[in-house]
């Protein structure tokens, strides 16, 4: 089984593009819904959260206050370094489980879909990665629709992120998402075909 990195910056459309593989048949997983899964009241992630970044980020029904913890990280390296530190190793955990599941059900491929999967301990149980772009003016308008936030803070939030550029040197395939969804679905399949290649 190989196991396929999906990676892209904020609003590129990684969503779309696992989405279409999932309707074909093949396992995924989302690096994102299980980052919000070690999250929840109680977790210990959230303790050592609350212990790096102070109990303000959360709200009084104990759950965590998203936007703020996403300012405060964000805001300078040291606190997106000790958000990863926190963070990324329960989160590895998790994806290798659900990769072994996948393998163990016979599967081919096992798609993981993560904006932080370059660079990060999960990179190297990839075999391939497969990068998600659109134009930044594209992605600022699907994070203001997606998150309702203003075009300023999802421009810092871009800003914040990797260049495209930079994903594209790990890049196996590329799929750019600055048409329309019949046209993304012809490019995952084009990307699917070149993969499978690997």
């Amino acid at each position: 089984m190989k196991t396929i990195g999906i990676t892209g910056r904020s609003g590129c459309g990684k969503s779309a593009v696992t989405a279409r593989y999932a309707a074909l048949g093949y396992p995924t997983a989302d690096a994102d819904a299980v980052s919000r899964e070690i999250l929840a009241p109680g977790s210990p992630c959230l303790a050592a959260l609350c212990r790096a970044f102070g109990p303000g980020i959360l709200a009084p029904d104990g759950s965590l206050r998203r936007r703020m913890l996403a300012d405060l990280a964000f805001a300078t390296p040291e606190g997106t370094a000790a958000l990863s530190a926190i963070t990324h190793p329960e989160i590895v955990r998790r994806l290798r489980a659900a990769a072994d599941a996948a393998r163990q059900a016979g599967a081919a491929l096992f798609f993981v879909d993560g904006a932080a999967i370059l660079g990060s301990p999960f990179e190297k149980d990839c075999d391939g990665i497969l990068l998600v772009s659109a134009p930044y003016e594209q992605s600022v308008e699907r994070i203001c629709r997606r998150d309702g936030i203003s075009p300023e803070m999802a421009r810092r939030r871009l800003d914040a992120q990797p260049p495209e550029e930079w994903l594209r040197g790990f890049a196996q395939a590329e799929i750019r998402n600055n048409a329309g969804p019949q046209e993304l679905a012809a490019q995952a399949d084009a990307a699917l075909n070149k993969l499978k290649a690997l």
